[in-house]
């Protein structure tokens, strides 16, 4: 009897040590959040929430295209959750709601909701990222003024768990060549040769 009382004991132990480890390592990896406003939609929605990963960016660097959280600029004790425009060093414009890079438009997929704001040319500084929001006519973002530094994020969107309509990955998106952008390599490469950059 005291032998299955001590293999009982021994395997409880074994699953709170387990269950400690599983909670420490959720701490310290990944934070829940929840969407406060309609300034990302319809990407995510209000009231959806989702995990911040912490650790995204202990091995790399912040991509254009990222969903990132950061503590509000206004100083107002909110989180903002906005997408990465502009890098260190580049030139953002906007001509009628069209994003420049370096002189370059950028081409943006995810925006559903456009707006026709124009803003002249500025320079993200060294170590500060240029952010918007997804819904450009009432997303408060870097067009206000202000960039967020690298230190002041908090992470990068990873998943949406609640609802069960928007369960699935954060609507990141990656600016690189994929694998179907692989396959059209020649093409553009020819569109290239020929002039045309778009």
């Amino acid at each position: 009897m005291m032998e299955k009382l001590k293999a009982a004991l021994k395997e409880l132990a074994y699953i709170l040590l387990g269950a400690a480890a599983i909670f420490l390592v959720f701490q310290l990896t990944l934070q829940n959040s929840i969407v406060d406003g309609t300034s990302m939609e319809p990407n995510l929605m209000d009231a959806d929430r989702l995990l911040v990963s912490k650790v995204s960016y202990v091995f790399s660097e912040p991509q254009r295209g990222d969903i990132i959280v950061f503590p509000s600029p206004y100083e107002d004790g909110r989180e903002f959750i906005k997408r990465i425009i502009g890098m260190p060093g580049d030139s953002v414009e906007i001509i009628g709601g069209v994003i420049y890079i370096n002189g370059e438009e950028l081409e943006e997929p995810y925006i559903v909701n456009h707006d026709s704001r124009t803003m002249a040319a500025v320079t993200v500084p060294e170590g500060e990222y240029f952010v918007r929001g997804d819904n450009r006519p009432v997303s408060l973002d870097s067009t206000q003024g202000w960039t967020v530094s690298r230190d002041e994020i908090d992470g990068k969107a990873w998943f949406v768990f609640w609802p069960f309509n928007s369960f699935g990955g954060a609507p990141n998106y990656e600016f690189q060549i994929t694998a179907a952008g692989i396959l059209l390599l020649p093409l553009i490469i020819l569109r290239r040769l020929k002039g045309t950059v778009h």
